[in-house]
């Protein structure tokens, strides 16, 4: 656990890193939106049995909760209270939680490197495990979209819809993609496949990065002063660790993950 959290703690830094990299004008944030779209949100979480919240991410903190906790999860509005603004959170399965982050991560990185107009047309939907109030695990469906831009581009709004999801399987890990919804393009993320420790090793990093850039295991050994056999020894692990049966899933994986 202490590792878990250790993780956790990591990857909530890594992620508010990143939303610091967006600099917001207060002055041109207009709020009044908010006044605008909260009864349409709340009358859509209502009709159709959904969690909805907006994050704002100039403020780093939900902006909006429907108020149907008690009929989504089962938990009294006071519980949520007293929770805080993490609470949800709480009560995620670890291991999806650790993944639920990573994603995070790796959507917004990509929001960053696209424009202004992809930015609206992106969503990540995940689906994971959550203690509901009998302290039982369900699998829900989440779907995060950026929900309201700022005159520079920054994502400023997200917005995310949760639902119970159809498979109720709980021995499956989290589930997870990125769709465009306009070009119907998917980008499926890999995390779900991993053990939460997962790691690789300075020099398989090191030979991944050289394989990436083209090189063959002589042309590696020779660069690294180690033998063929011990190139070919590190790139099996590699594939190994990264549960992929060749070098271009490798690197694909390991640049979503971003450890090379």
């Amino acid at each position: 656990m202490q590792t878990d959290r250790n993780d956790i703690k990591e990857l909530r830094k890594t992620y508010f890193n990143l939303l610091e990299k967006q600099k917001f004008d207060e002055k041109e944030l207009d709020y009044s939106i908010l006044d605008t779209q909260t009864p349409v949100l709340q009358k859509l979480a209502e009709t159709s049995n959904s969690l909805i919240t907006v994050f704002d991410l100039f403020k780093k903190k939900h902006v909006f909760q429907s108020s149907n906790f008690e009929a989504f999860l089962g938990y009294k509005k006071n519980e949520f209270e007293k929770g805080g603004e993490y609470f949800i959170d709480s009560k995620i399965h670890v291991d999806d939680y650790i993944a639920l982050l990573q994603n995070g991560i790796t959507l917004f990185e990509l929001l960053t490197s696209i424009t202004s107009e992809q930015r609206l047309n992106c969503k990540l939907i995940n689906e994971f495990r959550i203690l509901n109030a009998s302290n039982r695990f369900i699998r829900i469906i989440e779907q995060q979209q950026t929900f309201e831009l700022d005159k520079k581009g920054n994502v400023w709004l997200a917005l995310s819809i949760l639902d119970i999801s159809p498979n109720q399987n709980i021995n499956e890990s989290l589930k997870a993609q990125i769709l465009n919804f306009k070009t119907g393009e998917i980008i499926p993320l890999f995390q779900s496949k991993f053990k939460k420790n997962m790691t690789l090793t300075k020099r398989e990093i090191d030979i991944l990065n050289l394989v990436k850039d083209g090189k063959l295991s002589k042309e590696i050994s020779d660069k690294l002063f180690i033998s063929v056999h011990t190139v070919n020894t590190h790139r099996q692990k590699i594939l190994e660790k990264l549960s992929v049966k060749n070098s271009m899933e490798a690197i694909k994986i390991a640049s979503n993950l971003g450890l090379i």
